[in-house]
């Protein structure tokens, strides 16, 4: 979780981009104001991005960490909240989590049994633009992080519950 606060009432479709988002370089959308579009430009100084092998994605880690490894997985392309999601972007989640498993690997965590990922679900989201939070090993959360990253409760979904509704 990042500390900016967004609206997420004006959240676009996946197609399309946010009120106020410009075409980048490769036609993406983009919204200045969004702090992970700007991350994924490398705009916001300080921010390491991580290899994720995927152009469309950037992988960085999280400024609050809830486990002893954090990352989110970013789409360059401004999309909203994990709501926002249609049947068709089932393969967008499904490339996220591989990212997500790519870089814990390069950060030699061997058991990938032991991780957590998934999206928190609208208005428990800090910031408007999708992201995949990916926690390795979750046996490690802290009481709080617990909480927060609770297996498909009303304010967090899994990666695999998120994929199983956009196909249902």
């Amino acid at each position: 979780m990042a500390g900016e606060q967004n609206s997420l009432s004006s959240d676009p479709p996946p197609s399309s981009t946010a009120e106020g988002a410009v075409a980048g370089p490769s036609g993406e959308g983009y919204d200045p104001k969004c702090v992970f579009c700007r991350i994924a430009r490398q705009e916001e100084p300080g921010t390491q991005l991580l290899p994720c092998e995927s152009e469309d994605l950037v992988c960085f880690p999280d400024i609050r960490p809830g486990a002893p490894h954090h990352y989110l997985v970013v789409p360059k392309k401004h999309i909203g909240n994990c709501k926002t999601l249609k049947k068709e972007d089932v393969s967008l989640v499904e490339k996220m989590i591989t990212a997500g498993k790519t870089v814990l690997q390069k950060k030699n965590v061997t058991n990938l049994s032991d991780v957590r990922m998934g999206f928190h679900w609208p208005p428990f989201c800090s910031i408007g633009h999708l992201h995949l939070h990916v926690l390795a090993p979750a046996s490690q959360l802290g009481f709080l992080s617990r909480l927060i990253y609770r297996r498909n409760s009303y304010w967090f979904i899994t990666a695999d519950q998120m994929i199983e509704r956009l196909q249902a």
